[in-house]
């Protein structure tokens, strides 16, 4: 018993030695650093932007990613459920034709999201399951499975907040993200 408590004691010395009263310095050095760091994020920025824009301008034939993407749908799903309805399937069909012919260079990332009802581990589990079964309809539309990932945020990014059943089918869905 005695061994426990002077070992204790020990422990407690060694904590609370080990903490110091001085001040960093850190923050002097904080200042000096975040100025030139700011600046170099700026012009990485504008460098950026500026070669996008001249690439858009040299293939004006071809859609933009951002253009491809707007044309893909969001894939609605019913309430704790993550079969494909047959609206849906029409819509992941023309996703697919859209992914064969104008985006078959992009990567698509399948995003699977819940509504707020059941606990965090379920939805994220039924995101997945979801993302998962809109790859499996692209698969079958002649996509190919190594262009897909797949990604659950359960509830953690609804488009909608309020407390209504339209709004929690709103957040029931698969959004499709493209991928460079």
């Amino acid at each position: 018993m005695k061994s426990i408590v002077l070992s204790s004691v020990a422990v407690a010395l060694l904590v609370f030695s080990g903490c110091s009263s001085k001040e960093p310095v850190v923050e002097t050095q904080t200042e000096e650093v975040a100025a030139p760091a700011t600046q170099e994020v700026q012009a990485v920025e504008t460098e950026t932007v500026a070669s996008e824009d001249s690439m858009v301008n040299s293939t004006s034939n071809e859609l933009s990613m951002s253009d491809i993407e707007s044309k893909l749908p969001t894939v609605y799903f019913a309430f704790d459920k993550y079969s494909i309805s047959p609206e849906m399937q029409a819509k992941i069909d023309a996703a697919a034709e859209l992914g064969k012919a104008g985006a078959n260079s992009y990567k698509v990332k399948l995003e699977g999201n819940c509504d707020e009802w059941g606990s965090d581990e379920y939805n994220f589990a039924l995101g997945l399951k979801r993302a998962d079964a809109v790859k499996k309809a692209l698969v079958n539309d002649g996509i190919d499975a190594a262009r897909i990932s797949m990604v659950s945020y359960g509830e953690s990014n609804p488009v909608c907040t309020d407390k209504t059943k339209e709004c929690w089918a709103k957040n029931r869905r698969v959004d499709f993200k493209l991928l460079p």
